[in-house]
């Protein structure tokens, strides 16, 4: 196993039970994707990154993103297959969706991350539809 996926798993243990806080792992000037979903966007740094994710997870209650198959692609670039759920404070809706996150890591941190909330979208915009 490489150290990226390494990294990537370390990521995900914490957001796995919720913890959304560390940012050690982000590289200062990180690329925030969210490429479809509720609120797509593109953010710069790790500060607008933290930023614009506190505002997306203020919506919920609960949100929990587990990890399913790590997949190492070319480039340093790790794709995790993703089961999110999460509650909706207003409506008290549960929710659960099967997406993609996918990790760009050079020298130990993530450079980009980019955030599918569709895992078809994502094999597709990264050459992997079936």
């Amino acid at each position: 196993m490489s150290e990226n996926v390494d990294l990537v798993r370390s990521i995900y243990a914490d957001w796995e039970r919720g913890d959304y806080s560390s940012t050690d792992w982000a590289h200062p000037e990180i690329e925030f994707v969210i490429a479809d979903g509720p609120t797509p966007g593109r953010w710069k740094g790790a500060r607008e990154m933290a930023r614009s994710w506190r505002e997306f997870l203020s919506a919920f209650e609960d949100h929990r993103s587990q990890a399913g198959r790590l997949r190492e692609l070319d480039g340093g670039r790790v794709l995790v297959e993703a089961t999110v759920a999460a509650r909706g404070k207003r409506s008290g809706t549960d929710a659960q969706t099967s997406g993609a996150n996918l990790f760009n890591v050079t020298a130990g941190k993530v450079t980009r991350l980019v955030i599918y909330w569709d895992w078809d979208r994502a094999r597709e915009d990264l050459g992997l539809a079936e």
